[in-house]
């Protein structure tokens, strides 16, 4: 009997064997937002709900070291990817970036930098105000956006949507260093 023939190489081959659905969770950092105000996370919900994905949770957490570090921790226990809105800017209240870079093993510096690209046509040289992170923290995907509904909107748009599944492929593909096959072994 032959050998089954190897998945598909290549980005394309990659999406074909990607999960279709993932395991997503949604943190809102802002000092102001509500359940009843939150149109970014509403909107990131709703559309990983649209594109078949699991929203395992979803908090609202102050602009303050400590809380997101907390809330990050316990939702990436329960998530392949986890998706914050808010914190992004320059303000001396804006501190979601440094925490999330805190928390990369792999950092993808190119989600940054098509997501200032993407923004960039909608709101001009202002694009540079954003430090849009994402990467890698042990085996959870972690995206910091910022918290406008238009920019959670590009994001998903034209990064996320059509990637998640064969991010989280790549993820699993050969585990990660001290990751659960590790553990388990």
């Amino acid at each position: 009997m032959a050998d089954p023939a190897p998945p598909p190489s290549g980005p394309t081959g990659h999406r074909a064997a990607a999960p279709k659905a993932v395991r997503a969770a949604v943190l809102t950092i802002s000092d102001t937002r509500t359940q009843a105000t939150d149109t970014s996370g509403a909107y990131l919900r709703a559309e990983l709900g649209a594109a078949g994905h699991e929203v395992t949770a979803s908090r609202i957490v102050r602009d303050e070291e400590g809380a997101i570090r907390a809330a990050l921790a316990e939702l990436m226990a329960g998530a392949d990817v986890v998706l914050t809105s808010g914190g992004t800017g320059i303000t001396g209240r804006d501190v979601t970036v440094p925490v999330v870079e805190s928390l990369l093993t792999k950092p993808l510096p190119g989600f940054g930098e098509l997501f200032r690209m993407l923004s960039y046509r909608n709101v001009g040289a202002a694009a540079m105000l954003s430090r849009a992170v994402g990467g890698l923290a042990g085996e959870t995907l972690l995206f910091a956006l910022p918290g406008s509904r238009g920019a959670v909107q590009t994001a998903w748009e034209g990064l996320l949507r059509d990637e998640l599944g064969h991010l989280v492929f790549e993820v699993r593909r050969h585990g990660q260093p001290g990751g659960a096959e590790e553990r388990e072994a």
